[in-house]
């Protein structure tokens, strides 16, 4: 496989300015956060997340996959105990959520809203005329111009 192409890095941060302040405030920095520490952090952040979705991209490549799901990511970090336990924890809350939407029936209340707006949309559309789905009006077939109607032969 050939390596991936270098990308050119964007001027400037990657990450957002309060998002590096909340992330160095919670890892309990006590100084004030300096634009030159931002922008070290920001750099140090970008580079992990490049180099770890192109580790990635190499552990689909050895699968002959096109395509990075979440076990070549596993793989990328499964040196990292911390790392690999933490992406194990959110696959886990997320499973765990997803169930809990299907227990609570939220997919049915989600369904029943959607078609109460679709027949409300349709009611609507129903007094104006019947359209394709973007606002333009259908047109009717049947009478071709210039006959009386019926099959477009003169004599049926």
């Amino acid at each position: 496989m050939t390596e991936p192409r270098a990308r050119v890095r964007t001027k400037g941060q990657f990450f957002a300015t309060d998002d590096l302040q909340s992330l160095l405030t919670s890892a309990q920095s006590p100084t004030p956060h300096l634009a030159s520490t931002l922008a070290c952090l920001d750099d140090i952040l970008t580079t992990f997340v490049i180099e770890t979705c192109h580790y990635a991209a190499l552990s689909a490549s050895y699968s002959r996959r096109q395509k990075i799901k979440a076990e070549d990511f596993k793989f990328a970090l499964r040196h990292d105990k911390v790392l690999l336990g933490r992406v194990g924890e959110n696959a886990w809350k997320e499973k765990k959520v997803k169930d809990d939407k299907k227990s609570a029936g939220f997919d049915s209340i989600m369904e029943e809203a959607h078609g109460l707006r679709e027949l409300a949309k349709g009611d609507v559309e129903g007094q104006a005329g019947e359209t394709d789905g973007r606002g333009v009006k259908k047109r009717r077939r049947g009478r071709k111009r210039g006959g009386k109607g019926g099959s477009m032969v003169e004599g049926r």
